[in-house]
């Protein structure tokens, strides 16, 4: 092993070092746990040290986030391999019941990379791939672009979309193009129409803010089992397609 070498392996280490007590002060403590001082402290090493390898907090958290979402991608990539490829209905289910249980179970995490409300996970504009560029979300574009690409929605569901958005969802429109046919489905403006790109949005919409609700609690009436609700709410978001209501 040359010495390049070595210093790049170490170099590695201790960056999967850094990230592993963030994540572990993130979980145990919150967000704003995670600082370059109390990592530092940990592990022993001056907090100036620190940026050697991030060039500040905002760019640890950011990685951070990259890690969750990928740990969350593989559980999820876990959940479809047991479901037929044909079986798409039963693959939206998957990824949405994926998505809910693991947000309630780890919530520090989804509130780090989806209820942030401080630009630091580096989301661009409407034309830029980091808009939905979380592993997640990604997944979540692949089966939603399957879906809509072997079941075009009813012509009345596609033509209701409000004039005043039709700009918003035309940008819109690019990204999730070029999402889904990044991962080898082919679908064009014809079939993933704006009136299909306001039914994803509006679906996602309402599955985040189930989500949201639930992990922090803020249902607006005690609920014993929100699950059914969950359920119910995706089956009629599958139903306005069209498409089973159960998988």
């Amino acid at each position: 092993m040359t010495e390049a070498t070595r210093r790049e392996r170490l170099r590695a280490e201790t960056e999967r070092d850094i990230r592993r007590q963030a994540r572990a002060l993130l979980v145990e403590h919150g967000r704003d746990a995670v600082t370059l001082r109390a990592i530092a402290r940990e592990l022993g090493i001056t907090a100036p040290a620190l940026y050697r390898y991030y060039d500040s907090r905002e760019d640890l958290l950011r990685r951070l986030a990259e890690d969750i979402c990928t740990d969350l991608a593989a559980r999820l990539n876990a959940d479809l391999e047991s479901i037929t490829e044909d079986d798409v209905s039963a693959q939206v289910f998957a990824v949405c019941r994926g998505f809910r249980r693991w947000a309630l179970a780890h919530p520090q995490e989804f509130a780090l990379v989806f209820a942030s409300t401080e630009d630091t996970l580096g989301r661009g504009g409407p034309d830029d791939h980091n808009q939905v560029g979380d592993q997640f979300g990604r997944i979540f574009l692949e089966v939603a672009g399957r879906l809509i690409a072997g079941h075009p929605l009813p012509d009345e569901v596609s033509a209701d979309v409000p004039e005043d958005l039709h700009a918003d969802l035309a940008a819109f429109q690019k990204v999730l193009l070029a999402t889904v046919n990044d991962h080898g489905v082919g679908v064009d403006e014809q079939v993933l129409s704006l009136g299909a790109v306001y039914h994803i949005t509006q679906s996602w919409v309402r599955i985040y803010g189930h989500v949201a609700l639930e992990v922090f609690g803020r249902f607006p009436f005690a609920l014993a089992n929100p699950e059914p609700l969950f359920d119910s709410m995706l089956a009629e978001i599958m139903g306005g397609m069209g498409l089973s209501q159960q998988p």
